[in-house]
C-alpha cells in the first residue's frame, strides 16, 4: 500500500477555472465507510518487492554510517509530490518527526536535492523544531542524494535522506558513502521497473498468443455454418420448407456463437493498451484526450510504486478510456480531471469534468456504457461510482481493493 503522507513539488493550475479540492473517496461499507478507515489506520504498510529492497538498503546505510534513521521518497508520475514509500529505524513517533522536516521549513533545502547533488543540512535550528510536539526531538541533522536514472540521463526518481542526531558537520562526512549507496539504490529502482515492464511485456505477448489459438476455434463454427448454408441450398432448391427453417435456425445459432466468442476474443485478449503498463497506457490517454478535445485534461498519478495484475490493467484501461471518452463526446465542460491515488486499502481512479452533469454517461451506440464499465470493475472485484448534477459536472469513480501480497505469484 502506497503511504498517504504526500510532499508536493509543484502545483498544476489553469486559468478561469481551478479544482477546489482533491477528489474525496470514502471506502464501502454500512457506516460510510468507518470501520475500513479505522482498519486500515492499524494496518502495517503493505511490503512489495521494491519496497522490501529499498528497506534492506536503509537498514544497511544506518548501520555503515552510524545514522539514526533514513527515508526514501520516489516522484509521482505526475511529477507533482514526492511519497514516502521505504523507512527504516523510524518509530511511529520518529516517523511523525520525520515526515514534519519533510513537509515545513527544514524540507526546502531538500527539496533542491532532486535531480542535482548530494548535500547536508542542519535542521536543529529549523523553525519547526522550536515547538517539537514529540518526546525525542532527537534529528540533528540530515543529508540528502538523489535518485537518479542512469538510463534516461539522470531524469529524476526521488530522493534518499538520512537523518542524525549528531550536528550537521559530524553528519557531513559520510556524504560521499551516501552517494554511493544512492547509486545503487537507483540502479535497483530503475531493474525493478524494467524486469516489471518485461514481464508484463510477456504476458501481453502470451495473451496475444492465446487470443490467436482461441480465434482458431471459431473456424470450427464457420466451417459448421457453410456445410448449413449448402444445406439451407438443398433444401429450398427441393422444396423442403420444413427442413430449410431448420437450418435457417442452425445457421442463425452457429452466427450468434461465433459472434459472442469474436467480441470477448477483441474485449478480453486483443488489448490496445501500451505494452508498457497501465501507468504509460495513462499518460497515452491523457496525451490522446488533449491533443483531440479542447477540453483542459489534467493528470495527477500519485502512485510512485504502481503495479497492479496484468488483468486489473486491462480493466482500468478500458473503464478510464471510456468514462474520457464520455467527457468528450457529452459534457460540454472546459475542464476535467484523471486522479489517481490510493487511499484506505483501495486503489481509487477518480475521472471528472465541470460539464452541464445528469446525463454525460448515458449509454452511447458502439460504446461501453455505465453498465460495462460497471461488469468490467467486478471482474476485478471494485465498484463504479457515478455522481452527476445538472449544472454541476460528472464524477465517475472506480474503485477496488489492493490484489492480495502473493498476487506475482499467481499471475507468473
Amino acid at each position: 500500500m502506497i503511504q498517504k503522507k504526500t510532499i508536493p513539488v509543484a502545483d498544476t493550475t489553469h486559468s478561469a477555472f481551478v479544482w477546489v479540492r482533491n477528489p474525496d473517496f470514502t471506502p464501502p461499507g454500512r457506516n460510510g465507510g468507518v470501520d475500513a478507515c479505522a482498519a486500515h489506520e492499524f494496518t502495517p504498510p503493505r511490503a512489495g518487492d521494491l519496497r522490501t529492497l529499498l528497506e534492506t538498503f536503509l537498514e544497511s546505510i544506518i548501520g555503515t554510517v552510524n545514522a539514526t534513521a533514513g527515508v526514501v521518497r520516489l516522484l509521482s508520475p505526475d511529477g507533482c509530490t514526492l511519497q514516502i514509500i521505504s523507512s527504516a529505524g523510524l518509530s511511529a513517533e520518529l516517523q511523525e518527526e520525520a515526515e514534519s522536516f519533510l513537509e515545513l521549513d527544514c524540507e526546502a533545502g531538500d527539496k533542491t536535492t532532486l535531480g542535482h547533488i548530494i548535500h547536508s543540512n542542519d535542521i536543529s535550528t529549523c523553525e519547526s523544531r522550536q515547538n517539537c510536539p514529540y518526546a525525542s526531538c532527537r534529528f540533528q541533522s540530515l543529508v540528502a542524494a538523489p535518485l537518479e536514472a542512469n538510463s534516461l540521463s539522470g531524469a529524476p526518481l526521488g530522493i534518499l535522506t538520512i537523518f542524525f542526531d549528531v550536528p550537521r558537520k559530524a553528519a557531513s562526512q559520510v556524504m560521499n558513502t551516501l552517494a554511493a549507496f544512492a547509486e545503487v539504490m537507483s540502479a535497483t529502482i530503475e531493474h525493478t521497473r524494467i524486469n516489471r515492464e518485461t514481464s508484463r511485456m510477456e504476458r501481453l505477448a502470451a495473451r496475444q498468443e492465446i487470443a490467436n489459438d482461441v480465434h482458431d476455434s471459431l473456424a470450427q463454427t464457420l466451417t459448421y455454418s457453410r456445410m448449413r448454408v449448402s444445406l439451407l441450398r438443398e433444401a429450398i432448391h427441393t422444396g423442403k420448407t420444413a427442413i430449410a427453417g431448420q437450418y435457417a435456425d442452425d445457421l442463425d445459432e452457429a452466427l450468434e456463437i461465433g459472434q459472442k466468442s469474436t467480441r470477448a476474443l477483441i474485449a478480453d485478449f486483443r488489448c490496445e493498451m501500451n505494452p508498457e503498463g497501465l501507468s504509460a497506457a495513462l499518460q497515452d490517454l491523457a496525451f490522446d484526450f488533449r491533443k483531440r478535445n479542447a477540453i483542459v485534461l489534467e493528470y495527477h498519478n500519485r502512485l510512485v510504486d504502481f503495479e497492479l495484475p496484468l488483468e486489473h490493467e486491462i480493466q482500468v484501461y478500458y473503464i478510464v478510456r471510456e468514462a474520457l471518452t464520455n467527457i468528450a463526446r457529452h459534457s460540454e465542460a472546459t475542464h476535467a480531471r484523471l486522479f489517481v491515488d490510493a487511499n484506505f486499502g483501495y486503489y481509487v481512479f477518480t475521472m471528472e469534468d465541470n460539464g452541464r452533469g445528469a446525463c454525460t454517461f448515458s449509454p452511447i451506440e458502439g460504446h461501453y456504457g455505465v453498465l460495462i464499465m460497471q461488469e468490467r470493475a467486478q471482474r476485478i472485484g471494485g465498484e463504479i461510482r457515478v455522481k452527476s448534477a445538472a449544472g454541476l459536472g460528472t464524477q465517475v469513480q472506480l474503485f477496488f481493493p489492493e490484489p492480495p501480497l502473493d498476487w506475482r505469484a499467481v499471475n507468473e
